[in-house]
């Protein structure tokens, strides 16, 4: 409340004081000049008479606006303190995310480096290999929903014999090139590594068939490919 309003309800307060007080005097047959707080009320109430209406309007006003700063300070506090909980917060779960990120990659990393291992060990140049041995080979290179259709050729062209030679026509390998030497375009090796003629051979189907399974489809009908 401003000072116009608290002294406005000092003055109602003492005049009703010094009326009581007049009139009790008056009861008890007391005479003689009004008391200095009565002097002190009429006083305050000419000076607040002369305070113009708009005036008083406009200081209640500003304890108003005053009241209403306050509390959007309050609210302005009350927001920053959530919009710090908030970003607190959204920094511990991008942390947290960060985290599972690189553990999983370094999993990844690890998965594919123990793979690169299996398959280079596969992968190494022998004097000779088995028919176990060029199976386990041709499951690291071909789709495994590819594989099957790939073996079955596979096994009506060479019965997986990397060395298998048709005498008539010179087709070699795995696949049977014709020529054989169409094979080179994978590896200089192709004559005796069998993980260069399945790398070819199943591009070969790729490109010409769209898979090992569309180049047996073909095969069934036309007993070649």
């Amino acid at each position: 409340m401003s000072r116009i309003s608290v002294r406005g309800f000092a003055v109602a307060s003492a005049t009703a004081v010094t009326a009581v007080g007049a009139v009790t005097g008056v009861a008890s047959g007391s005479t003689g000049s009004p008391s200095n707080d009565a002097e002190a009320t009429a006083a305050d109430l000419t000076l607040l008479a002369d305070i113009p209406a708009g005036q008083q309007a406009q200081v209640q006003t500003a304890s108003l606006t005053q009241q209403a700063d306050a509390q959007a300070i309050q609210a302005d506090a009350s927001a920053k303190k959530d919009a710090e909980a908030a970003a607190r917060k959204a920094a511990a779960d991008t942390a947290v995310a960060k985290k599972e990120a690189a553990e999983k990659a370094a999993k990844e990393r690890a998965e594919a480096k123990a793979a690169a291992s299996r398959s280079k060990s596969i992968f190494l140049q022998q004097s000779s290999y088995t028919v176990a041995q060029v199976q386990a080979i041709a499951r690291q290179i071909v789709p495994a929903d590819q594989f099957q259709c790939f073996s079955t050729i596979v096994n009506h062209e060479s019965t997986w014999n990397y060395r298998a030679t048709n005498p008539s026509s010179g087709a070699y390998g795995l696949v049977q090139a014709l020529p054989a030497s169409k094979m080179a375009s994978a590896g200089a090796d192709w004559q005796t590594n069998p993980a260069t003629q399945i790398k070819w051979g199943l591009n070969y189907m790729n490109v010409r068939y769209g898979s090992p399974c569309g180049a047996w489809s073909y095969w069934q009908v036309h007993h070649s490919y």
